[in-house]
């Protein structure tokens, strides 16, 4: 059983920033979607920000420009870059990976293991 761990929520003001952090166990890392997805309440799941299989970055069109993803070789943690953070950006953030291959890591809306979530809360 693998369960992933995200940390790094927190509750700012608009145009703050946050970096969230998620963990990714060895056998996993870098070879397949990785990423992050947020729920809000009453709203969809939606993808946030994903590394595909070959290392490519997908984002929502709603963060793009405000958000970067990036990984850490070393420490084989997966990381979510928030800047400029709008109240709309409030949902709890979680970290999801995939065991095997597939293209449109985004689009996708269950991964084979994620974590419990962290909150992201952005006041006006």
């Amino acid at each position: 059983q693998v369960e992933l761990v995200e940390s790094g929520g927190d509750s700012v003001q608009a145009g703050g920033s946050l970096r969230l952090s998620c963990g990714i166990p060895s056998f996993l890392f870098g070879k397949y979607c990785r990423g992050w997805f947020r729920q809000a309440p009453g709203k969809e799941r939606e993808g946030v920000a994903f590394l595909d299989g070959a290392g490519v970055t997908t984002y929502t069109g709603s963060v793009k420009g405000r958000f970067t993803i990036s990984e850490d070789k070393v420490t084989r943690t997966v990381y979510l870059h928030m800047s400029d953070l709008k109240p709309e950006d409030t949902a709890m953030y979680f970290c999801a990976v995939d065991s095997f291959f597939r293209v449109g890591c985004i689009d996708q809306r269950a991964f084979t293991y994620g974590g419990r979530g962290t909150q992201v809360t952005v006041s006006s």
